[in-house]
């Protein structure tokens, strides 16, 4: 798709995916409708960040906590989540073109089994893809992820692998899921809300952030546009002067 050209284009950017369920009621539906709205959005920012040759993108799909939200809303996610990746293979060469390689983060266990077969196999399918980098965040909390890492030292250290001297911030950077690729430059967040909600809680330490009030169903590619506009005028500091 026709995409703007801008000077500087951020190497991650991460995607808050929030506000389906109030714009479902906003339209009188049902929150499945939302969460069916938001898949689109979902399918065509991710596209479209390809297009503009950003080498990687993270969604927040389903965090740890969705699990406490109604039974029929949380099967309603994870079918469309299956139904997203059974299309999925209607898309193959769509994806090879664009050289999207997909990766899920998060905790496998709890998942539908359909699911898990699904993601291992969009996975395995893509793993070569070298453009850019799908990250779909699923059953993911920031918190668990570095209880993930904590423990996966701790492994090395027990096996004698690495000593404890050996730990520092690079070693933890290794063995969380995004290991290998640059941490968010900026987070979006759309729907009104002013906080990370556990979202890329080790990687996010210097990341810009961009608000709006604009709930995810309603987001588009000239949102995604605003959001590079206004990452031109920001100054990365990291610490310094």
């Amino acid at each position: 798709m026709e995409t703007k050209k801008f000077e500087v284009l951020p190497r991650h950017i991460g995607f808050i995916m929030d506000g389906n369920g109030r714009w479902a009621k906003n339209q009188g539906l049902k929150r499945g409708e939302g969460h069916i709205a938001g898949a689109k959005v979902f399918k065509t920012i991710g596209e479209y960040c390809a297009d503009l040759g950003i080498e990687c993108v993270t969604f927040y799909a389903f965090s740890t906590e969705n699990w406490s939200r109604p039974q029929e809303e949380v099967d309603g996610l994870m079918d469309l989540f299956i139904d997203y990746l059974i299309d999925g293979d209607s898309r193959l060469e769509e994806n090879k073109e664009r050289q999207m390689k997909l990766k899920f983060i998060g905790e496998r266990e709890g998942l539908p089994e359909e699911l898990l077969e699904l993601i291992e196999k969009a996975e395995r399918e893509t793993k070569d893809y070298n453009k850019i980098t799908v990250n779909i965040a699923l059953n993911y909390g920031g918190r668990a992820e570095l209880v993930h890492s904590v423990k996966a030292i701790a492994e090395k250290v027990k096996s004698g692998e690495i000593a404890i001297e050996d730990i520092n911030e690079d070693l933890i950077s290794q063995n969380i899921y995004t290991s290998g690729q640059p941490d968010p430059d900026i987070i979006v967040r759309p729907s009104g809300e002013y906080r990370l909600s556990n979202f890329l809680t080790w990687q996010s330490a210097y990341s810009e952030f961009w608000f709006s009030d604009i709930l995810w169903p309603d987001f588009t590619t000239d949102d995604v546009d605003a959001v590079l506009e206004d990452y031109q005028k920001r100054h990365r500091r990291f610490g310094g002067v």
